[in-house]
């Protein structure tokens, strides 16, 4: 018989609370209990970074943990990023401009994990761009765009 636990977490700002199976991963939770599908889950193993999440502001792969580890914690999804009035984040609107997306399935992971990376380095270089999102597989873009649209985004960022 599955074990059941409540939790209480806030995500994109709104809280739930839900008894939700122990062996249910976070990624699955997001999709399947808040029907948040945004979050992509590709490989499962923690290797492709398309379920990459924000858990209080700090980028974590979504299919490697578990949703009741997330209790008490605030959690960001690519459908959190834009404001309350609808207009994109600095990195969505450069994704957009710059072409940073092709099937797009890989680009939730690529703007939670750049959100929290520029969150902490301002003013990062190319190379600083590309081993920020190493753990990111896009299969499409062959990342040169979605680097120019993290450099643009940055510059946005600090107010250039």
């Amino acid at each position: 018989m599955p074990d059941y636990r409540n939790i209480k977490v806030v995500v994109n700002g709104v809280e739930h609370e839900l008894d939700v199976e122990t062996r249910t991963s976070l990624g699955d939770f997001l999709r399947q209990e808040i029907e948040l599908t945004g979050t992509h889950l590709g490989c499962e193993h923690g290797v492709c970074g398309a379920c990459t999440v924000l858990l209080d502001g700090e980028a974590v792969r979504s299919c490697l943990m578990l949703a009741v580890q997330a209790n008490g914690h605030e959690i960001t999804t690519v459908e959190g990023l834009a404001e309350e009035d609808g207009s994109l984040h600095p990195l969505q609107e450069a994704f957009w401009k710059h072409h940073g997306l092709q099937c797009g399935f890989c680009t939730p992971g690529m703007l939670t994990s750049l959100t929290a990376y520029l969150g902490e380095n301002p003013e990062p270089n190319e190379r600083d761009i590309r081993e920020a999102i190493s753990g990111n597989i896009c299969r499409c873009t062959g990342y040169q765009s979605i680097v120019d649209a993290a450099l643009d985004a940055a510059k946005k960022m600090r107010g250039e």
